[in-house]
Order: structure tokens, then C-alpha cells, then sequence
């Protein structure tokens, strides 16, 4: 299983990667070895990776990665780079190599102080593997002076690093820095290559795998979370039970608080797995006995934690809600094939009998006004509107119609 294999539908891209990878390991090996440099290689040293949600950006940045950090004995025999099984491969893949850097929005931003320390590695020779590799998942995430950090960097990096940038399109990202990277767009994977996937790489069976991939129009994360967790499935489930619900004001305020708590249990849910291990795992850094008093001086350091804690609790909360506004929209985009006699395929077949409620009951002009009213409640949260705010507007637009 090579590290291309996760990338579903997006053979044009793993073939780019593939062969920059194959002329990056040529650049090493010569280097190495003293000899001349290949000429016309495919390989630069800074890259950025767009498409849609779901498409699997990250993926495609970090299976490069892997590629890049691969040393795999076939590759001196022609083989490709990419093993999947080697440690460099395995590592990389897993977030665990010393010489790939992932950074990933905490918040709303990724902050320059978050940037600094990262800039400052690029420049440094790698220290056991193949390149210096900073992967940015969150690249249109990068505030003013974030961004302007990673420009200096992407202009005048050290011989042996590499940006990966990912980012929903290209004009989300500077055109400074876009234009110092080679630019990769993915495309939204078929319904029937997540359902393969699924099928194929998680054992799970084909009818929930092709049911899972279709509610989810091709997001590969979400579809295999909804295929394998009974609790998302519950959740995905309420959502689609809510259209039916706003009869009146109180029903659409309650059916707001509703989805904001839910989303806010998620990001509990997460705090309460992630911030009690990474704040005793600092003070052991610190210096700190079990149990102990901090040392003198250092309670800057656990406040810094704190804050990025309570980032990540925000945007965790934002980003569940954003799952279940997806969720919503496909269900009014339904609504509106069945409304249009469109031949689309349904992707909430399960629903089927509130979709044709609605349809019948509503007219095509009101069901865009419902998913435009969707889209502008996800507006209003990326320009951190409190959520309840946003999702009671939301909610009782959804009943006007």
C-alpha cells in the first residue's frame, strides 16, 4: 500500500506528486553523492494544495510528505518513493517525523506568534531525514502578519525545505505567496470512489459505505465518521428531523439551542480527551513534580496553553456546527431536485418521506431562500457572530421561507 493510496479520485494529482517525488529523491541522492543535478526536475520547494472541503487536501500535502521522507531500499532500485511501510513513510503519515512541522489552525487565525518558531526551522538543515518539510493545513487561516512570516520564508528558503500549503482555493491565500508555489487542485472524489474506498480500505459493507458516501457528496473524512461512528449517525439523523420541526418562533429557538449544544458537547467532548494529557505533559516539560507546584516563572507558559485550548474549544464548536449547516443545505438541495423534477441523485434517502413533505408543501423559490439563509448563517460565524445569534436567525428564516 503506497501513500497514494488514500488519495480517492485523484489520480492526476498522485501522479504530479509522484513524479516530483521520484526528482526530489534524485536531487538528495546526488547531492550525496556529489553528483550533477538532474536537470528539468519537477520537484520546487514550495507548493499549494486547493479544492473542496472533503477532497483531501491535508492528505494529498502529507502523503508528499511521506513520499519526500521516504527511504525505502527499492527506491534505489527504481522504485518509487512512497513506500507507506518504511519509517520515514509511517512516521510522516502518523505527525510523528522530527523534520515534518504541521501547522493547523488553533482559532479563527493562525497568529505570527504560532508562525515564529515554525519560520524559524525552515531554515535549518533537516536533522535526520531526507527535507525540512512545514505542512500549513489552515493556509487561508494565515492573518496579515502570519502570512507576511511565511512569505520571507517561501521566498528565500534553505536548499533542502518545502512548503505545503493548503487552502480552499488559490485566491484564499496571498498572491505573493501563491505565486512563489506550484499550484495543485483537487477535485470533490465520485460518490462510487468513497463508497469503494470505504469498502476497501475500512471493511465497512458496501450498501452503508454507498449510503454513507452519497449523504456526504464525496467528503472522504465525513463520509467514513458517518459509515463508522453509530453516534454521528444519531446526530446527522436529528438534523435532518429539524426542517420539519419550525412550525413556530418557540420551536425554531429551542431547535437552535439544540444544534448549539450539541455542537458545544463536541468540542467538550474533544476538550476533555486532549487538554487535561497536553497540560500534564507540560508541566512535565516544565519541570514540575506530580502533582506539584509549577516552577517559578513558568505560569506564562501554562496561560499560553490555556488560551490555545480555549481557541481550539471555539473552533471546534464552530467547525460541528458547520458539519450539521452542511448537512442541512444537502437536504434542501434534495428538496429542490424533487421540486424541479431534476434526475440528480437524492443524497438523503433515508429522509425520504420529510423531502417530498416539503417539497409538496413548498415552492421552489422558497426553498433557495432557505438555503441561502443556510449559507448566510455560515458567513456569519466565520465573522464570529456568537452562534446562538446566528443559528436562531437561521432557523427562523428556514420558517418564513
Amino acid at each position: 500500500m503506497t501513500v497514494w493510496d488514500d488519495l480517492v479520485g485523484q489520480e492526476k494529482v498522485s501522479a504530479v506528486l509522484d513524479a516530483a517525488a521520484r526528482d526530489a529523491d534524485a536531487l538528495v541522492t546526488a547531492a550525496a553523492a556529489d553528483a550533477p543535478l538532474p536537470e528539468a526536475s519537477k520537484m520546487t520547494h514550495a507548493w499549494l494544495f486547493t479544492g473542496p472541503p472533503g477532497a483531501g487536501r491535508n492528505q494529498a500535502a502529507r502523503a508528499f510528505a511521506a513520499a519526500l521522507q521516504c527511504v525505502s531500499p527499492d527506491r534505489a532500485l527504481g522504485g518509487s518513493p512512497g513506500c507507506g511501510f518504511c519509517d520515514g513513510c509511517h512516521t510522516a503519515l502518523l505527525g510523528t517525523h522530527a523534520d515534518v512541522t504541521t501547522v493547523a489552525a488553533v482559532g479563527s487565525e493562525i497568529l505570527v506568534k504560532d508562525m515564529r518558531d515554525t519560520v524559524r526551522k525552515s531554515f535549518t538543515s533537516p536533522a535526520n531525514g531526507r527535507w525540512q518539510i512545514i505542512l500549513v493545513e489552515d493556509a487561508e487561516r494565515l492573518n496579515e502578519k502570519s502570512a507576511n512570516a511565511v512569505l520571507k520564508a517561501v521566498e528565500e528558503p534553505a536548499p533542502r525545505t518545502v512548503w505545503l500549503l493548503c487552502a480552499p482555493s488559490i485566491e484564499d491565500v496571498l498572491p505573493t505567496i501563491r505565486s512563489r508555489c506550484r499550484h495543485l487542485n483537487l477535485q470533490t472524489p465520485s460518490v462510487d470512489a468513497v463508497a469503494d474506498m470505504l469498502v476497501r480500505r475500512d471493511g465497512i459493507e458496501p450498501g452503508v459505505a454507498l449510503a454513507a458516501a452519497r449523504a456526504t457528496q464525496g467528503h472522504v473524512d465525513r463520509a467514513r465518521r458517518l459509515a463508522t461512528d453509530p453516534a454521528a449517525r444519531e446526530r446527522r439523523a436529528a438534523v435532518l428531523k429539524l426542517p420539519l420541526r419550525l412550525d413556530e418562533v418557540g420551536a425554531c429557538l429551542r431547535a437552535a439551542q439544540e444544534l448549539v449544544d450539541a455542537a458545544a458537547a463536541d468540542a467538550k467532548q474533544l476538550a476533555e480527551e486532549m487538554d487535561g494529557k497536553e497540560a500534564e505533559e507540560l508541566k512535565t516539560a516544565l519541570g514540575a513534580a506530580q502533582g506539584g507546584r509549577l516552577p517559578r516563572g513558568t505560569a506564562g507558559v501554562m496561560k499560553d496553553l490555556e488560551d490555545m485550548q480555549k481557541r481550539r474549544r471555539t473552533r471546534t464548536q464552530r467547525d460541528s456546527l458547520d458539519v450539521a449547516l452542511g448537512d442541512l443545505t444537502g437536504f434542501y438541495r434534495d428538496v429542490l431536485a424533487l421540486q424541479l423534477g431534476s434526475r440528480v441523485a437524492i443524497a438523503n434517502g433515508d429522509a425520504e418521506d420529510a423531502l417530498d413533505r416539503l417539497a409538496q408543501g413548498s415552492s421552489p423559490e422558497s426553498t433557495l431562500r432557505r438555503i441561502e439563509a443556510i449559507a448566510a448563517c455560515r458567513e456569519a460565524l466565520d465573522r464570529n457572530v456568537a452562534p446562538l445569534l446566528a443559528v436562531e436567525a437561521m432557523t427562523m428564516a428556514l420558517r418564513a421561507g
